[in-house]
């Protein structure tokens, strides 16, 4: 919230933010900004400047005038004692800053015409920019998207997070197969980042704890580390869309308490001398590293804690420099637990309020709870977080200390409430002792907040239906939901600026605060001007992609095909592989067909598979051999093609939303939380296919049923198919069209004749079909046919396209911030001035 908790002692009683010339908002103001940092701050001549300098040169202006919003911002903050948001989360995947701080100042134009005036292109030093890698998929775009719409609605907010050196590999394809490849981000520097080196604060590890009494002889434990570092802060401004409010994103980096042992070096010890520093910042050095072994556990707990102990750190320091009690944080606080990753905050609290603030156990637990919430994000049993005891005693053994006695208390609370239930407190308890013995982290963040959410209305109640029942029996009043939604700023103004222009001519440009007023586009749905307009600016979209595909692939493919899109995280319950199965049923019935009345579809995917995770990089392999296959038949390559974007990320995507016109939103229902790729996909005119799964419920329902392609099990038949006892292999016995695909791929035609390579994947779908695809297959091929029907009438066609995009209000980042504002945080907007 602050950008430094030491202050010095001045003689500057006013203070006025840089006006005029500096951060004036005119083309001769942003030619002349831009020309002072090129000499002044990069110590170039225009004549030398390379397009990097010119990016940064440009960047630096721009965030000038960010800065100066966000110091009047925090000067608003401080002066009204606000309430503050800390929305607190291991991933952020902001995407590149240039063109969002230029929309949301208002000065694209003036800045396109100054540069053009200097003989450069706006777009190009645009592309300039690398993506923070601070992310590795949706967690960490919803996280970037809402702290947009906190600045956006004035609501005082800060994000905090990790500033991973490296962030989500880079991907490229070789030999079909995918190959990561390290993200440098930063190897240019980052010129929208402030880094703070007087703000720091220690990071403990290891040791063991001591019991002693204090002088009014109460009980208290120190905490002995075996080793310390420290994290220290990087401010990015987060500036609202035409406000005066400039939220900060604080991210910590990992480093030595001291960098270089002289000694060491003194004694010829090279390597010693510089240890430290290069173990210290191992620990921000990678975005999620491979925790298969213990080495990637440890290292994944310390980022973990790195993260909540800096921040909780930095809150008590701005609140006591504030000096507000201690006893009140919790009233001016609401943090903000984004999964379980930043659980440990719970434990974490406790220690700071009981041992370093001597608060009473009772007193600490009150504000714990009042403090935090915790939004959960999957209802995967492998994907809630659990640490061995044994791992967390090790690293932080006062933290086990403290949830030992947060569970203890907490299990003699629900004995009260379910006596003699051994089996339900068991699955209540924090730990889990069926085998060897895990803290579960899920249960820790659900203990110690005061509201847990899902964030779609399914999850939500699937939540408290099953992974959470036994907590929503306990406390039902704790439970609520608030479904996702994505900025239109990001993913429609930016993205795709004729679209963006096409609306705005028609109703103003008054949606891009307030999404709902893409209603009045329904009473456009059926005039032929606009549709035509609709249409085109569609077409611009998909040569663009077009343009960029044969670039990165050189691939060529027709821009008046049906563009059939999938992008996302690669996972098996994310069922890429159904759409590969129904893009070999189209492919065998062309073979057998030619004249077969299926339109010309490009089937693009675009996804990153964890480098551990062999299924799905077969799945990767499988997608990338049939592209070869059908993309190099004659016979079917003018009406089919497939294409595998590599490398799927914010900056690549916003290329693709604009370009769909169908959007593959196909998991096995149940599974997904909400997703938000559904939504990006929607507000671009793309057509949904999907299932009854995460938030595509709720779509459904907005633009009305006749408006979206549904197929498959919902996810009651779902449980219901698995309770009774479900088998793929009858399935595939009595269906002749995916007996015919699945004998294709297990015969080796698209390996070269290694019948071994996709045999794992068969042998899965078979034997197990954990996701249900060969259930959903039928189903699918079926409404993918309808898909077909419809896009041969391109009026029907761009009718329902309208009326998604007029229906998708409800789908703002927006709505789901004012959401939490209402039920969990409490929070009031605030305008700065």
């Amino acid at each position: 919230m602050i950008p430094t908790t030491q202050t010095a002692e001045s003689n500057i009683t006013e203070f006025s933010p840089a006006t005029g010339q500096r951060c004036g908002m005119s083309i001769a103001d942003i030619k002349q900004a831009f020309l002072d940092n090129l000499c002044c701050s990069l110590g170039r001549m225009p004549l030398l400047a390379t397009p990097n300098d010119a990016y940064t040169a440009l960047a630096l202006s721009v965030r000038d005038r960010v800065l100066k919003q966000g110091v009047e911002t925090l000067e608003t903050y401080t002066r009204c004692d606000v309430r503050v948001v800390a929305y607190m989360s291991a991933e952020f995947m902001p995407g590149p800053h240039l063109e969002n701080n230029l929309l949301n100042l208002g000065i694209v134009e003036p800045t396109r015409l100054a540069l053009a005036q200097l003989g450069l292109n706006l777009d190009e030093l645009i592309e300039q920019e690398e993506e923070p890698g601070l992310g590795n998929g949706g967690l960490g775009r919803l996280a970037s998207c809402y702290l947009d719409s906190l600045a956006s609605l004035e609501v005082p907010a800060v994000g905090y997070g990790i500033r991973y050196e490296f962030g989500i590999f880079d991907q490229t394809i070789q030999d079909g197969w995918q190959v990561e490849s390290t993200d440098k981000w930063l190897r240019f520097g980052n010129p929208w980042e402030i880094a703070r080196p007087e703000i720091t604060y220690d990071v403990k590890f290891g040791g063991h704890t001591e019991v002693g009494t204090d002088e009014q002889g109460r009980h208290r434990v120190r905490w002995v580390p075996r080793s310390v570092v420290k994290g220290m802060a990087y401010d990015t401004p987060i500036l609202g869309f035409r406000v005066g409010t400039c939220n900060p994103l604080r991210l910590w980096k990992a480093e030595a308490v001291e960098s270089f042992d002289f000694a060491a070096f003194n004694h010829g010890d090279y390597y010693r001398a510089v240890e430290d520093k290069m173990r210290s910042e191992n620990i921000t050095k990678v975005l999620y590293p491979n925790d298969e072994g213990i080495h990637g556990k440890i290292l994944r707990l310390q980022q973990q804690f790195l993260l909540v102990t800096c921040s909780l750190q930095d809150m008590i320091s701005i609140h006591r420099l504030l000096k507000r009690p201690l006893d009140r944080f919790h009233e001016k606080w609401a943090v903000q637990l984004n999964d379980t990753h930043p659980a440990i905050a719970v434990a974490e609290m406790m220690r700071l309020l009981v041992d370093k603030h001597q608060f009473a156990w009772d007193s600490a637990w009150h504000v714990t709870r009042h403090t935090f919430a915790y939004t959960n994000h999957t209802l995967l049993p492998e994907a809630m977080e659990k640490w061995p005891v044994s791992l967390l005693g090790e690293l932080l053994p006062r933290h086990l200390e403290i949830i030992f006695e947060i569970n203890r208390r907490f299990l003699d609370e629900a004995r009260l409430r379910f006596p003699g239930d051994v089996a339900r407190l068991a699955r209540l308890s924090l730990i889990d002792e069926t085998g060897e013995r895990f803290v579960r982290m899920a249960h820790l963040a659900t203990v110690g907040s005061h509201h847990v959410n899902g964030v779609a209305r399914l999850h939500s109640a699937l939540l408290t239906q099953t992974v959470m029942r036994d907590f929503a029996e306990l406390w039902p009043e704790k439970f609520c939901n608030v479904t996702n939604g994505v900025t239109p700023r990001r993913f429609v103004a930016v993205s795709n600026p004729p679209l963006t222009r096409l609306i705005s001519g028609q109703i103003g440009d008054g949606w891009l605060r307030d999404l709902k007023q893409l209603r009045q586009l329904e009473a456009l749905a059926d005039d032929p001007q606009f549709q035509q307009q609709w249409r085109i600016v569609k077409l611009t979209a998909k040569r663009d992609l077009a343009a960029l595909i044969a670039q990165r692939t050189g691939i060529l493919i027709d821009p008046a095909s049906l563009f059939d899109i999938q992008a996302k995280r690669l996972h098996e319950y994310k069922r890429q592989h159904l759409n590969v199965l129904h893009i070999l049923t189209l492919y065998l019935r062309l073979k057998r067909d030619p004249q077969a009345d299926l339109p010309a579809r490009t089937c693009i995917f675009a996804a990153k598979a964890a480098p551990g995770y062999v299924m799905a990089k077969l799945i990767i392999k499988l997608i990338n051999a049939v592209a070869a296959l059908v993309n190099h038949d004659a016979e079917v390559r003018n009406r089919l093609k497939v294409v595998f974007f590599p490398d799927f990320n914010v900056k690549n995507a916003q290329h693709i939303y604009p370009a769909a016109d169908l959007s593959e939103q196909i998991s096995t229902a149940g599974m997904e939380a909400s997703g938000t790729g559904n939504m990006k996909f929607a507000l671009n005119g793309a057509l949904t296919i999907g299932t009854l799964d995460g938030a595509n419920v709720e779509i459904r329902e907005e633009v009305a049923p006749d408006n979206f392609f549904l197929f498959g099990l919902d996810a009651a038949h779902v449980q219901q198919l698995k309770s009774r006892g479900y088998h793929p292999r009858e399935i595939y016995q009595h269906n002749a069209d995916l007996r015919e695909v699945l004998d294709f791929i297990a015969s080796g035609a698209l390996a070269g004749g290694d019948a071994t390579l996709f045999r794992p994947l068969v042998n899965n779908l078979l034997d197990r079909d954990a996701f249900l695809v060969l259930a959903d297959f039928q189903a699918y091929v079926e409404c993918q046919q309808q898909v077909s029907a419809l896009w041969q009438n391109p009026q029907a066609w761009t009718r329902m396209a309208i009326l998604n995009v007029a229906r998708m209000g409800k789908f703002s980042s927006d709505r789901s911030i004012h959401e939490y504002c209402q039920l969990i945080w409490k929070v009031n907007p605030i305008t700065v001035t």
